[in-house]
């Protein structure tokens, strides 16, 4: 997919790589649920950052253009934030916007995935009576080149672009680290993970939405850990 910020090339959105890496390959189902749809939900803010349409400052969040990138998923969480902002006095904390939207913001990604037919549906029902949708994966390859993308970063070293940094910060600030690296200790991969979180890898701009968007992970995890 192409984004409407000068070229930029997208594969998948952040959030739907997120949503790969969370969802059971045999089962269906989406692992650590909860933390996962906060990151998701940070991945389409981020995501909006780099193509240039919201700005997230002092942990504020701002649409700075209305204009569509291209990208339904991405599209459709701008104009609703630009909806929701519009009736604030001032720019809203970002933490309210990931709390507002991190059930919805997961839903719109599994959605996404299943038009693009990398993932499934199917509903089965729980002692008979309750349903559960699951959602299969269909078409592996997007997870597999990710997850080598992700071995070479973390593991081997490599130098992260913009968006690796970005996701990497995001499964980090989220605790997702074993949804990335399943079979690796957290001492194998947490170390450097922190280390591009909160490194020199990117420029200005997208180092800064990344530590904001640090900073909004941890508050909403804090949250959560209180809820």
């Amino acid at each position: 997919m192409e984004l409407s910020d000068g070229g930029t090339s997208v594969t998948v959105t952040l959030a739907e790589e997120i949503m790969l890496l969370s969802l059971d390959d045999e089962s269906g189902t989406v692992r650590e649920r909860q933390a996962c749809q906060w990151a998701v939900a940070g991945g389409i803010v981020l995501d909006l950052v780099l193509a240039s349409r919201v700005s997230v400052d002092r942990g504020r969040i701002t649409v700075v253009d209305t204009a569509p990138t291209g990208v339904a998923l991405l599209d459709g969480r701008l104009r609703t934030i630009d909806t929701w902002a519009a009736g604030t006095r001032r720019p809203p904390k970002v933490t309210a916007w990931l709390t507002k939207d991190n059930r919805k913001a997961l839903d719109a990604t599994v959605d996404s995935l299943r038009d693009r037919g990398l993932v499934g549906h199917e509903q089965r029902k729980v002692l008979g009576m309750f349903p559960v949708w699951r959602f299969p994966k269909v078409d592996g390859t997007v997870e597999s080149e990710l997850r080598v993308r992700l071995e070479e970063v973390v593991l081997r070293h490599a130098e992260p672009d913009d968006r690796s940094a970005g996701l990497i910060a995001l499964l980090h600030g989220a605790k997702l680290h074993r949804l990335a690296f399943p079979d690796r200790p957290p001492r194998e991969v947490v170390p450097r993970m922190r280390e591009i979180s909160e490194g020199q890898w990117v420029g200005e701009s997208v180092r800064k939405a990344i530590r904001e968007m640090q900073a909004a992970m941890t508050a909403v995890a804090l949250v959560t850990m209180r809820s």
